[in-house]
């Protein structure tokens, strides 16, 4: 059992998992309109789902900045919920991968030592990948679907998939101290990102927490369920279709970005099964003795 007192692990300690993948999300930065925490959410509402490790929120949050909220339960009994950093174990049978998962809130100190306990619980549940999924504003028009874009500091893994070097310069959140806490100790690790429209931060976005699930489905081989977002993708598509074919300056604005859009997308892109066997290639090469 870890000797951490921040980590509290489940009685029994990390299950055995079938070649598990770490996928996760946190408030704050990189989380416009909730986009990527309600992609893990997706997934953990829709799966059965076993609690792993948790993560005691005392010491790494001002919590006059992120206050815990008072409920009554079905007894009328007053309870206190904190700020929650659980990590739970979604289980596959008959696909490549098991998933832990940890949908949570960006601490406010103690970064890095938030992000050694990330990596201990990959490291105890024997995680082979580490992936982070974000959401950012972008010059996107919202008519179509977003592309999810991909990072990683591994250059192996940037080879087999094809990904980016991070390029990003400027105020980071938890996240860039994770992947490179990842890359010192050797965990592949791998930023996945998906753009906004700048112009409707305020908003919610099925289309691209759904596009980061399929994203996610394509690459890593397991169902996510983003099938299941249709309908709420139907119903903000005719929303916001009646708001700009009322507005003539909306509707000129919007034209401009769909045409810079599909310019920047004609190029080709690798094929879904081309990534997800390529991604099954580099973790294979990482396993020499099997």
């Amino acid at each position: 059992m870890s000797q951490r007192p921040e980590l509290v692990w489940e009685s029994g300690g990390p299950p055995a998992l079938n070649r598990p993948i770490m996928v996760l999300a946190l408030t704050g930065l990189f989380d416009i309109s909730s986009v990527a925490t309600k992609t893990i959410e997706h997934l953990v509402s829709n799966h059965k789902v076993e609690t792993v490790a948790t993560i005691d929120p005392d010491g790494f949050y001002d919590f006059q900045q992120e206050r815990p909220t008072v409920w009554l339960d079905e007894y009328g009994d007053r309870q206190i919920s904190w700020p929650a950093n659980e990590f739970h174990a979604i289980r596959y049978p008959g696909f490549p991968h098991d998933l832990v998962v940890l949908s949570g809130v960006e601490p406010h100190v103690r970064w890095r030592t938030f992000c050694e306990l990330v990596v201990e619980v990959a490291r105890r549940t024997g995680c082979e990948v580490v992936v982070t999924v974000g959401a950012s504003p972008e010059a996107v028009p919202h008519t179509r679907t977003p592309g999810v874009f991909g990072s990683t500091t591994n250059e192996e893994l940037a080879r087999a998939l094809g990904l980016s070097r991070p390029q990003y310069q400027g105020p980071t959140g938890v996240f860039g101290v994770l992947q490179e806490m990842l890359d010192r100790s050797g965990l592949p690790g791998v930023s996945l990102r998906v753009p906004v429209p700048h112009y409707l931060m305020n908003a919610e976005h099925p289309k691209s927490t759904a596009a980061l699930l399929r994203h996610l489905e394509h690459v890593i081989g397991v169902p996510t369920g983003h099938a299941a977002l249709a309908e709420e993708i139907d119903r903000w598509t005719e929303l916001h279709r009646t708001a700009v074919q009322d507005d003539p300056q909306a509707r000129s604005f919007l034209e401009v970005l769909e045409r810079d859009f599909d310019r920047r997308t004609e190029a080709a892109i690798p094929s879904a099964d081309d990534l997800a066997s390529q991604f099954e290639q580099f973790l294979r090469d990482q396993r020499p003795d099997e």
